[in-house]
């Protein structure tokens, strides 16, 4: 805002000596917003400091057994981070989860709590070889099952059957809302196909089939695998393993 004034002026010198003179007064209101502004940027740009410095003393870090950062650690030795431990990782972050390793039971593959780094907490069970829900609600289920196929060759009539393998993985569910057992998840895949199976025929073909998705269960469903060419599985060292934890 600009207010103007005149000055005095003398009245004897005649009409011709009278001058006006404008004087541009600012108003203290046009400061007063100013200063406001300068110190919003000011306070802006104090709550960004703020806040880069909490989320960097709060951001989360997955920890190895040695208590070093696992990304650190990946790029420290050039490896990346297995999906299994990343897997395992983030279900012992949840307040409810399963987490199972597999194991050849004589032809069958059995799934094992409290060894490796399988657990269980949060109410979850294993019965039968069987995962049960304690509680009604959102749960993401995983499996992963590996093989390790020895490819023949389809001139060889012993090893004829060997030319083409089929791999399959199910995830099973029971509901007694349902009454009867489900598909929950389930992959096909095949092995020993006869363009590459010359390459693989002395060290095996290697691959694995993983099941993983967010479902709604309800408190005492039960999930179990089904599994086809058992003795081809692999199950060392968390290759093959059955997980399910709260969202």
């Amino acid at each position: 805002m600009v207010a103007y004034t005149t000055t005095p002026v003398d009245v004897e010198a005649g009409p011709e000596a009278k001058t006006v003179v404008l004087v541009e007064k600012k108003s203290p209101a046009e400061w007063i917003w100013k200063v406001c502004a300068v110190l919003v940027v000011v306070a802006l740009c104090l709550a960004g400091v703020l806040l880069f410095a909490w989320y960097w003393n709060t951001r989360p870090e997955r920890m190895t057994q040695v208590g070093q950062p696992e990304a650190l650690k990946a790029k420290n030795t050039g490896e990346k981070p297995e999906p299994h431990s990343t897997i395992k990782w983030i279900s012992s972050k949840a307040k409810a989860a399963i987490h199972l390793e597999g194991s050849d039971s004589k032809g069958h593959l059995e799934w094992r709590n409290g060894q490796g780094q399988a657990f269980a907490q949060g109410g979850f069970k294993l019965e039968a070889n069987k995962i049960i829900i304690p509680h009604t609600g959102l749960y993401f289920v995983y499996s992963q099952a590996s093989f390790r196929v020895i490819c023949g060759n389809s001139d060889d009539n012993e090893d004829e059957e060997k030319s083409l393998t089929i791999l399959s993985h199910r995830i099973w569910r029971y509901s007694e809302s349902v009454g009867s057992p489900s598909t929950l998840m389930s992959a096909l895949r095949s092995a020993c196909q006869d363009t590459i199976q010359d390459s693989f025929s002395d060290h095996g073909w290697y691959n694995a089939i993983y099941l993983g998705a967010v479902f709604q269960l309800n408190e005492g469903d039960t999930l179990w695998t089904e599994t086809n060419q058992l003795s081809e599985l692999e199950t060392d060292e968390g290759r093959t393993f059955f997980g399910v934890f709260a969202l």
